[in-house]
């Protein structure tokens, strides 16, 4: 893996700039498992939010994983392309489209969670498990919307 470029100490005592090295060391662990599948790791969202949220309209998929229309109208159309993904009329509103998980999709997912789970384990691979629930419990703290 590539050194970390220079910062000044200070700098390196920062949560902020220690949660994004950590952050850019973790995305490229996942992004080379999932490659390892053919999968991009947007797509790997897209595709587990698919199958969690399922049947679902391209429209909410897009709110709930804050990712713009377009954008999620090319994913769509790649993971359908490798039938990942159906698409079929929505019963509630017949001019949407409700897009859901294929066969092949449960199976390349059941995959790529695998190859996730050894990256993220890789990624924490220092700390005890007590320490990593500590990690995952503090980090979802921090990105809770303040209310």
């Amino acid at each position: 893996m590539d050194e970390a470029p220079y910062a000044p100490a200070r700098i390196r005592q920062l949560p902020s700039w220690l949660l994004g090295r950590a952050a850019a060391r973790g995305h490229q662990l996942v992004a080379r498992a999932l490659a390892e599948e053919g999968l991009r790791m947007t797509h790997h969202a897209v595709l587990s939010a698919i199958a969690e949220l399922g049947p679902v309209s391209q429209a909410q998929l897009g709110r709930s994983l804050r990712i713009d229309p377009k954008d999620i109208v090319a994913i769509v159309n790649d993971l359908q392309g490798e039938d990942l993904v159906t698409r079929a009329p929505d019963p509630a509103d017949r001019r949407k489209n409700a897009v859901t998980v294929s066969a092949a999709g449960r199976r390349r997912l059941q995959r790529t969670e695998r190859l996730s789970d050894r990256a993220n384990e890789e990624l924490t691979a220092a700390l005890t498990l007590a320490e990593r629930e500590q990690l995952t419990a503090l980090l979802t703290r921090l990105i809770q919307p303040e209310g």
